[in-house]
């Protein structure tokens, strides 16, 4: 998790510490959570860590894991004032969930995009990084817990199905209002009698809402206590709840740390790159298939916000692949990460970008742009984009890995296999209108 504006709080870390005897460990997500955001410079020199600083005075660091956490440890004699610790935990407590609960009786967990390329158990079919720590967490819960699957409903963890491509958020009104109660019935005739009941959810929105007023008609109570964090602070949550132990499937977690790093690089706004800086990069070592995510500076998106009717947030607004090997054909493609980003992005060639066709249906009145590579919307991207580019080794993975980065960022001007949201639809809207109105070159 980044948060890089503002300016970071030192206090509660301090009043924390005051409580310590000894040595404190905090994961980044709670540290950054404590402080208000961790400056720029904390993930980037080891000088900032180094020594004693006004943020933890009587204390130095140890086992700096940049992303991962930080140990303190007390070198001063001086007796330590506790007065507002408990404060300073309890914010970072709530924040991420860790503060005592009501026990819940039965627990749900969202199915996600990420799928095995075979029937499985349900509990084993869906492989994304977050899925996995939903598992974990459900498994050790000690509780009965179910699989909310936007085709089947409700799965047991021990259902065999096969893979399928239905996401609950891309289904009308209707059909998530019928599936809401369709799955109120099965938990109810697979658990029994919900009067009373605390049920615990851990699903995106998309699958909440639709529970809500049929568990209550039933008696049931619905809380969802990661529903307010985001993706790296679910993880991270979940990894505070239980620390992951060992693999025994060594092969397996490795593709998911993989995955999990890939994610992380490309949500890092500190290695995004200018286009100017972008095409002064090594060419040689962008020759290769990859992902890229691109980033717009606040004017910017005050700019697609205009355009769209609609708030656009400055930050990760698209992302996607070079060179993926096409399924099922197995044809490989001699797309890299430089052919995509520096001679079709930034190269005035809309007929084969979908970013620089939704950029121009997003801007075209904004900048009075008369057709999609016209000069003005590469003076646009100039100024207000910035990218990052991560090379990719295995080009016959590459499409999976793009879905579980999706799924993970869910960046707003991404249209294909996304969920329906007041963005998405206007851009669709203005990408048709542009295809039928397009002035000629």
């Amino acid at each position: 998790m980044r948060k890089t504006q503002g300016v970071a709080t030192w206090s509660p870390l301090r009043a924390l510490l005051a409580s310590v005897d000894d040595r404190l460990t905090l994961g980044w997500a709670e540290l950054d959570a404590l402080v208000g955001g961790l400056p720029p410079s904390a993930y980037h020199h080891g000088a900032f860590w180094s020594g004693e600083r006004t943020g933890w005075p009587g204390f130095r660091t140890e086992q700096v894991q940049v992303g991962r956490s930080v140990t303190f440890v007390r070198h001063s004699t001086a007796t330590p004032a506790v007065s507002a610790a408990p404060a300073a935990k309890q914010a970072v407590d709530h924040r991420l969930g860790k503060a005592e609960k009501t026990a819940a009786d039965l627990l749900l967990i969202g199915c996600v995009k990420t799928k095995q390329d075979h029937p499985a158990r349900a509990a084993e079919l869906f492989v994304s990084p977050l899925f996995v720590s939903r598992r974990r967490y459900a498994e050790r819960a000690e509780l009965p817990w179910y699989i909310l699957s936007a085709k089947y409903g409700l799965l047991a963890p021990d259902d065999v199905v096969g893979p399928y491509d239905v996401y609950l958020a891309d289904q009308p009104r209707i059909y998530r209002q019928a599936w809401g109660q369709f799955v109120a019935a099965q938990l109810a005739a697979s658990y029994g009698d919900l009067g009373g009941r605390l049920v615990e959810v851990h699903a995106g929105a998309a699958y909440v809402d639709p529970l809500r007023g049929p568990l209550s008609d039933l008696g049931a109570r619905l809380v969802t206590p990661v529903g307010h964090l985001t993706m790296g602070e679910q993880l991270a949550w979940y990894g505070n709840i239980h620390p992951v132990e060992q693999p025994t499937n060594v092969g397996h977690q490795r593709r998911l740390d993989e995955l999990a790093a890939m994610t992380a690089a490309l949500a890092d706004p500190m290695r995004a790159q200018t286009p100017v800086e972008f095409l002064a990069s090594d060419r040689r070592t962008l020759n290769r298939p990859g992902l890229y995510s691109w980033w717009v500076d606040p004017a910017g998106a005050r700019d697609l916000a205009a355009g769209l009717g609609h708030p656009v947030a400055p930050g990760l607004i698209y992302a996607g692949q070079a060179g993926a090997t096409r399924w099922p054909s197995g044809r490989r493609s001699a797309n890299t990460l430089w052919t995509r980003i520096a001679g079709m992005h930034l190269g005035g060639r809309a007929e084969f970008s979908t970013f620089r066709r939704t950029l121009a249906a997003a801007l075209r009145g904004v900048l009075g742009l008369a057709h999609e590579d016209a000069q003005e919307l590469d003076a646009w991207i100039a100024k207000h984009l910035r990218v990052i580019a991560i090379p990719v080794d295995d080009p016959d993975h590459l499409g999976h890995v793009e879905d579980t980065v999706l799924d993970a960022l869910d960046p707003p001007l991404n249209l294909r296999g996304r969920p329906p949201t007041p963005v998405r639809t206007r851009l669709q809207e203005l990408r048709r209108t542009a295809a039928t109105h397009e002035t000629p070159m």
